[in-house]
């Protein structure tokens, strides 16, 4: 495995746009300007080459701006280089009655051909059936219509909604972020194993092995954490699994050599090509 798709990291700048759910002193550490050129510099020697960089507001501007920085040569050190973002997963407000339009027309922006999907905050919505409301449900029914991948990201609350929604929608090309943020502080295992095994029955879902390390206590171990992703693996198999970062918010917990590192030790290396690019590939229709 020379080089790796990370499917999943962020990119901003607090200086200049506001991301509310930094709410307190443990976000400290994210505040400032997290941009393509470090995250090239930082994941070059580990030989990521292409990235999917992700939404963290509900702002579609975040989105332009992920497009824009997506399709120009990152500035290093050393002059310029194409950078690694092969993808982008926006937002739009899937509520708004011409939601398809709405996508239609970010699509149609200069860079708009690097976006390959569309996600929602819906951990942060305080009705855990939120991804049910038929306005939400039409409106990610517009993004598979689209030809668009919708990246679910929710907390055990949201899980049986979450379940319902893949199982509604089999036309729609569903990715599970954080392989759905089990409580790994917390040594829940049940029922997440398995609603994971339920979800991983459904065909039209596939599953990033990521975010896992905040989710675990602060002194985490090894052993905390790989049984999760194993049953993840062991539930989807590897063709439906993808490897991502989850950077910068995984630095609250490790580096991402120790990020890297861990989900290798997780993946058996017959499985690797897939996890670390084939399943990401396919899955965004990365070139």
């Amino acid at each position: 495995m020379s080089t790796l798709v990370d499917a999943h990291h962020h990119l901003w700048d607090t200086g200049v746009r506001d991301y509310s759910w930094m709410d307190g002193p443990w976000a400290d550490p994210l505040q400032g300007r997290f941009d393509a050129a470090r995250y090239t510099e930082l994941t070059r020697p580990y030989g990521v080459r292409d990235s999917i960089a992700v939404q963290a507001l509900q702002d579609v501007g975040e989105t332009y701006d992920l497009l824009a920085v997506a399709a120009d040569p990152v500035e290093l050190e050393h002059g310029d280089e194409p950078g690694p973002i092969a993808g982008v997963v926006g937002w739009v407000d899937l509520t708004a009655p011409d939601v398809a339009d709405r996508i239609a027309e970010v699509r149609e922006s200069p860079a708009g051909g690097l976006l390959v999907g569309i996600r929602h905050l819906a951990q942060d919505e305080p009705d855990p059936a939120w991804l049910l409301r038929p306005e939400v449900t039409r409106g990610i029914a517009a993004v598979g219509a689209a030809g668009l991948v919708y990246d679910v990201l929710i907390r055990p609350p949201q899980a049986t909604a979450a379940l319902e929604l893949v199982r509604r929608l089999p036309e729609v090309s569903f990715v599970l972020d954080h392989a759905g943020k089990p409580d790994i502080a917390g040594g829940a295992w049940e029922p997440w194993a398995g609603w994971i095994t339920s979800l991983a029955a459904l065909p039209n879902v596939t599953v990033k092995l990521s975010g896992l390390l905040t989710e675990a206590a602060p002194e985490w171990k090894p052993a905390d954490i790989l049984p999760y992703a194993r049953h993840v693996l062991d539930s989807f198999g590897a063709d439906r699994v993808m490897y991502g970062s989850d950077w910068p918010v995984c630095t609250l917990a490790a580096s991402y050599g120790q990020v890297l590192d861990l989900a290798r030790e997780a993946v058996p290396a017959g499985d690797r090509d897939a996890v670390f690019g084939g399943t990401a590939r396919r899955v965004y229709g990365l070139s």
